[in-house]
C-alpha cells in the first residue's frame, strides 16, 4: 500500500492554567471501531518506527492489559505503563502520564477494544473518555475486510457521538489490494472531514503471535524482536509518521497535579525472589518499582530451569500461562519441591492467578494433568469459557496474613480459564470476599496457608492500593522468626 498523503487542518493549541504541573509532550491516542482491529499492530509498528528514528517513545496502555504493553515495552525499548479508570483516580491518571513522559519526544497511548466501548453505560471510562482526559488527538485505525463506501458513515458516527473527541485521523487496516484503497480513500475524502494518515494491506507475516487466550507474550516467541522490526518496516513505508508526528505535536499541553508525595527508597534490607521465565510474566513495572522502593532487592528466577528459588526472604509469583508450560514445570521437580518446602517452613510468599496455578497439586488441561507443587490443596482445570473475567471490587476478612490495603474496598482484575476443584483440607481460609467479579468460587478469593497468599484477581499497587509497600513489611516482620538471607549488597 502507498501512503496516503492529503491536506490536513488542525487547529491550533490552547494552553491549560492552574495546574503545577504541565506537559507539553506530542501524544497520540490510538483506538479502533472494534477489538482486533489491528490496533496493537499498529500502535507497535509506529513505536518502533519512531524509535528507529531516533525518537524517545513512551507507551501506555488502556486498562489492566499485560500482554500488549510487552509488546509496547518491546517496541519502544521504554516500559510500558498502564492507564486504567477501574484501578486509578483521573488525576493519577493525568499524573502519571505526565511524569513517565518525562524525558520522552512522544507518548503513544493505544486504548484496548473501540473508541467508545467501556463498561459503563454513559461512557464515562471509555476510550474516548481516557483521550479528552489526557487532551490526546486519537488516529482510528479501522479494519476495512468487507468494507468500501461504508467506511464513510462509520468514521462519521465515530466521530459525531462525542464531539468532546478529537479524531484526527484515520489508518485504514487489512486493505485489500490497490483498487480497495482507492475506493476507501476516495468515499473518506467524498463524505467527512478526516484525513487518511495510512493504509495497511492483508499480511499475515505482521502478526505478533496469538494462543489461546490471545496474543503470546514476546518471551514466548524466539523471533519476537524480528516481528516487531517487520512492523516498523511495514508502518514506516505506509503510514505517514511525518503527519502523525505533526498530529501529536499539536496536543494540548496537559495540566496535571503532582503525584503525591512519596518517601525516599529505602536501602534495601532485604531479598524476594521473583519468578520470572516464559510461564510467569505478568508482571506491572510500577509494581516491581514499588517492591523495591519498600526495600526489597528483586532477584529472579527461573520455574523452568533453575533448581530452585534463590535464596530470599519471600517470593513473588504472578500471572501467565502456566497450563502451555505445565509439562516443563512438571518435568522441574527439585524447582516444586524447593517451593513446597519453603511455603510449609513458613516463608511468605504471594502468588496471582499463574502463580496460584502453579502452587496447587496439578492442572489439567486438553485431557491431559501434570503435577505441580502441591502447597494448595487444590487441582486446576482448564475451561474453554473464562470464569472469571474482568474487573473485580475485593473486601478482605481480615484472616489474610498481611493487609493489602488498608481500608475499603480493592479494586482489581482477573482473567482466567480456570477453576479450582477438589479443594481438601481446613488449614486454608480466605483473605477477600468478592463483591464484584468471581474469584475462586464467585464469592471468595485469595487462598491463605500459613505465610501464603494466592489468589485468582490481581493487585495493582496504585493510590488506592499500595500492596507492594504492605507485602514488604510483612516480609520484613515475619524475616524476624526465620532464618534471613544475607542483606544484598
Amino acid at each position: 500500500m502507498a501512503v496516503v498523503r492529503a491536506p490536513i487542518e488542525i487547529p491550533p493549541s490552547d494552553a491549560g492554567t492552574g495546574m503545577t504541573e504541565v506537559s507539553g509532550v506530542p501524544r497520540l491516542f490510538v483506538s479502533a471501531a472494534h477489538r482486533s482491529s489491528g490496533k496493537t499492530t499498529v500502535s507497535v509498528g509506529i513505536a518502533a518506527a519512531l524509535r528507529a528514528r531516533g525518537l524517545v517513545v513512551q507507551p501506555f496502555k488502556k486498562g489492566p492489559d499485560y500482554i500488549d504493553p510487552m509488546w509496547l515495552t518491546a517496541a519502544a525499548g521504554r516500559s510500558c505503563r498502564n492507564l486504567d479508570f477501574h484501578t486509578m483516580g483521573r488525576a493519577e491518571i493525568r499524573a502519571e502520564l505526565v511524569r513517565r513522559s518525562e524525558g520522552a519526544g512522544f507518548a503513544l497511548v493505544e486504548g484496548n477494544k473501540g473508541l467508545h466501548d467501556g463498561v459503563a453505560v454513559d461512557g464515562a471510562d471509555s476510550n474516548a473518555a481516557l483521550a479528552k482526559l489526557l487532551a490526546a488527538p486519537v488516529v482510528l485505525v479501522v479494519d476495512t475486510r468487507g468494507i468500501t463506501r461504508g467506511i464513510a458513515p462509520l468514521l462519521h458516527g465515530y466521530r459525531d457521538f462525542d464531539s468532546g473527541v478529537r479524531i484526527a485521523g484515520v489508518v485504514l487496516n487489512q486493505v485489500g489490494g490497490e483498487r480497495h484503497e482507492a475506493k476507501l480513500v476516495r468515499a473518506v475524502y467524498a463524505y467527512t472531514d478526516i484525513p487518511v494518515l495510512g493504509a495497511i494491506g492483508r499480511a499475515p507475516e505482521l502478526a505478533l503471535g496469538a494462543a489461546h487466550l490471545g496474543l503470546v507474550p514476546p518471551a514466548e516467541i524466539e523471533d519476537a524482536g524480528e516481528r516487531v522490526e517487520r512492523v516498523a518496516r511495514r508502518v514506516e513505508a505506509d503510514v505517514d509518521l511525518d503527519r502523525l508526528r505533526e498530529i501529536a505535536a499539536r496536543a494540548e499541553p496537559l495540566d496535571a497535579a503532582p503525584a503525591p508525595r512519596t518517601p525516599a527508597p529505602r536501602t534495601p534490607d532485604l531479598r524476594i525472589a521473583v519468578a520470572r521465565d516464559a510461564a510467569f510474566c505478568f508482571y506491572y513495572p510500577g509494581d516491581l518499582e514499588a517492591l523495591e522502593a519498600a526495600g526489597a532487592c528483586l532477584v529472579p528466577f527461573d520455574t523452568l530451569r533453575d533448581p530452585a528459588p534463590p535464596e530470599a526472604d519471600g517470593i513473588f509469583i504472578g500471572g501467565g500461562f502456566p497450563e502451555r508450560a505445565m509439562s516443563a514445570l512438571e518435568a522441574n521437580a527439585p524447582m516444586r519441591a524447593s517451593l513446597r518446602a519453603r511455603i510449609g517452613a513458613g516463608m511468605p510468599v504471594y502468588a496471582e492467578c499463574g502463580g496460584l496455578m502453579y502452587l496447587a497439586r496439578r492442572i489439567r488441561w486438553n485431557g491431559r494433568s501434570c503435577e505441580m507443587v502441591g502447597a494448595i490443596p487444590a487441582d486446576v482445570v482448564m475451561h474453554r469459557r473464562p470464569r472469571g473475567r474482568g474487573y473485580a471490587v475485593l473486601e478482605p476478612t481480615g484472616d489474610a496474613p498481611w493487609a493489602p490495603w488498608t481500608r475499603g474496598p480493592v479494586h482489581a482484575h482477573e482473567f482466567h480459564h480456570s477453576s479450582l476443584e477438589n479443594l481438601d483440607g481446613s488449614n486454608w481460609r480466605y483473605a477477600y470476599r468478592v463483591r464484584r467479579g468471581y474469584g475462586i468460587d464467585g464469592e471468595r478469593d485469595g487462598i491463605v496457608i500459613g505465610s501464603l497468599l494466592a489468589s485468582y484477581v490481581h493487585l495493582r499497587d496504585v493510590e488506592g492500593c499500595r500492596w507492594a509497600e504492605r507485602f514488604v513489611a510483612w516480609v520484613r516482620v515475619r524475616g524476624n522468626t526465620l532464618p534471613r538471607a544475607a542483606t544484598p549488597a
